[in-house]
């Protein structure tokens, strides 16, 4: 047998020694690289923990309730606004503050189109039958015997610098010894028998303000319209107390972030 050259690599030698790049791989590992840099600097930015979101300028009152309740949902909402699928039983809801407007419209500026009535976040009204039976259900309510002072009454709040605009349902009027009395009503046309009290603090404020009266002189109430249920919330905030909202200083929260 011939003896082995001791010199000679081992034959795994080969596949484990140092290998030189050819122009091509190299370049080809380059741009992995970048792919990699850039996917991990996309990955930093999805996962930043928060990031400013001005409010606008100008808000409706049903997005200062969203604020109110959800301050970073809101922020995620206006850093990336999504569009919203069509709702056919919000627009029901519509048409019915539409025909209780038209019940006293002589009171009233020329009918809204449906797109600018209240009730455009209530899809509860499954079917025109449904809302017919709420209709029906109304009549039965003690607001339907009485007439209202103003229906689909417009407003513009200014809270902490800025724009709060909205309509309010209805507003009723009674005389007292201390002088008129009124009362703000938003109708709710849905099942659930839950409301923001924030929504008629608001109201509340803004009709006081625009006629010159002490809060005191001005109630508010939701009635349930399916069941007839009146509901005036205690302890509404004021003027102070909705422009924390909007600074965000309620339940020792931050300002609003988006995420």
């Amino acid at each position: 047998h011939a003896a082995a050259d001791p010199t000679a690599p081992a034959p795994d030698d080969a596949d484990h020694g140092p290998h030189t790049l050819l122009p091509e791989e190299r370049r080809t590992i380059g741009s992995w690289d970048r792919d990699l840099d850039a996917l991990t600097a996309e990955l930093r930015r999805s996962r930043a923990t928060v990031r400013d979101v001005p409010l606008p300028a100008a808000l409706s009152a049903t997005q200062l309730l969203h604020l109110a309740a959800d301050p970073d949902g809101f922020a995620r909402e206006l850093a990336r606004p999504m569009p919203r699928p069509p709702r056919p039983g919000a627009r029901r809801g519509t048409r019915f503050h539409a025909w209780v407007e038209s019940r006293f419209e002589e009171l009233t500026l020329p009918l809204l189109g449906p797109d600018e009535l209240p009730g455009a976040d209530e899809a509860d009204i499954t079917d025109e039958s449904d809302l017919e039976a709420l209709k029906e259900a109304f009549a039965r309510t003690p607001y339907a015997h009485r007439t209202p002072f103003r229906v689909e009454a417009p407003f513009q709040l200014t809270l902490a610098g800025r724009v709060i605009r909205g309509r309010i349902d209805a507003v009723y009027k009674e005389p007292g010894p201390d002088g008129d009395h009124f009362e703000i009503v938003d109708w709710k046309t849905g099942h659930a028998r839950t409301a923001d009290p924030l929504q008629l603090a608001v109201y509340r404020l803004a009709w006081a303000e625009r006629y010159g009266l002490p809060p005191s002189a001005v109630g508010a109430a939701f009635v349930h319209v399916r069941s007839g249920e009146v509901i005036r919330p205690r302890r509404l905030p004021g003027r102070a107390g909705l422009e924390r909202i909007l600074l965000g200083e309620t339940a020792d929260r931050p300002p609003p972030k988006g995420r």
